[in-house]
């Protein structure tokens, strides 16, 4: 049964290929971008299967704008995949003011507007799908991305409340976490801060850890994400790339190793 799937960040990367993946099975999907010209090709070919809106996410009223027309639109809307993101790459003592206000603004906030404005409308029909792109740095950290990491954190502690809140209304609730991929999301999609140079060795040394193989093909994530938003009960996280679970379940080890070592010391801390 053909689906109705709203998409921010269209424009390019993931979003642009899963769009294109949902038109060409024959859902219907709004597939918002800041540049609607990215989107012409798909409107050529898929004509009234699109609805291309025009959206920077970080505005909360045309974000709860762009729902309300998708809703009038198409009738409904079964699946909110918010794709809409960019990384920030700098070391922290780096980073101004802006930058990181921008960073959360987007990531966050318009994640966060865009999700206010669709739970209205799906606990309405009774059914729903959000679907929030996180990270597998959204899990675990590296140097050079403390802003980009804190963003994904942020949306992976906001959604997980978000999936106890709205589940007896008929909402499912999916983190996805990718590790890296060949998208343009280190590229053209990204910033930079102005660096200094005490943090070059840093940033060398990270760039070293990155292998052959280390990068996914984003293509090949097509297949995940159909089987995804068929599923009756989805999860609440799923890992894309070969990565991210090795990498995932190293530092989570670490961590419950270090609990344990100081697990006398937090109990005795609580007092009574």
């Amino acid at each position: 049964m053909a689906k109705t799937i709203f998409i921010t960040g269209a424009s390019r990367g993931f979003g642009k290929i899963w769009a294109e993946a949902f038109l060409k099975r024959g859902d219907k999907v709004v597939a918002t971008a800041r540049d609607l010209s990215s989107l012409d090709d798909l409107v050529k070919q898929y004509g009234k299967s699109i609805l291309p809106i025009q959206l920077d996410v970080r505005d909360r009223a045309a974000g709860f704008a762009a729902v309300k027309k998708a809703a009038e639109h198409f009738g409904a809307i079964d699946i909110l995949i918010n794709n809409a993101g960019y990384g920030l790459f700098g070391a922290i003592e780096e980073t101004s003011e802006q930058e990181a206000r921008d960073q959360i603004e987007t990531n966050v906030f318009g994640l966060l507007w865009l999700t206010q404005a669709v739970v209205p409308i799906m606990r309405q029909q009774g059914h729903g799908h959000i679907i929030q792109l996180s990270s597998v740095l959204g899990l675990v950290t590296t140097p050079v991305l403390g802003l980009y990491n804190a963003s994904k954190f942020a949306v992976e502690g906001l959604s997980e409340t978000l999936a106890s809140e709205v589940k007896g209304f008929g909402i499912d609730v999916t983190l996805i976490e990718p590790n890296g991929f060949n998208t343009d999301w280190g590229g053209a999609s990204s910033t930079h801060t102005t660096g200094l140079p005490v943090y070059d060795k840093i940033k060398a040394d990270s760039q070293a850890r990155i292998t052959e193989g280390f990068f996914g093909d984003p293509a090949a994530t097509t297949q995940a994400v159909l089987k995804l938003v068929d599923s009756k009960n989805p999860p609440l996280r799923l890992f894309l790339g070969k990565v991210a679970y090795p990498w995932v379940k190293q530092v989570y080890d670490g961590r419950i190793a270090e609990w344990e070592q100081w697990k006398e010391v937090a109990t005795a801390a609580h007092g009574v």
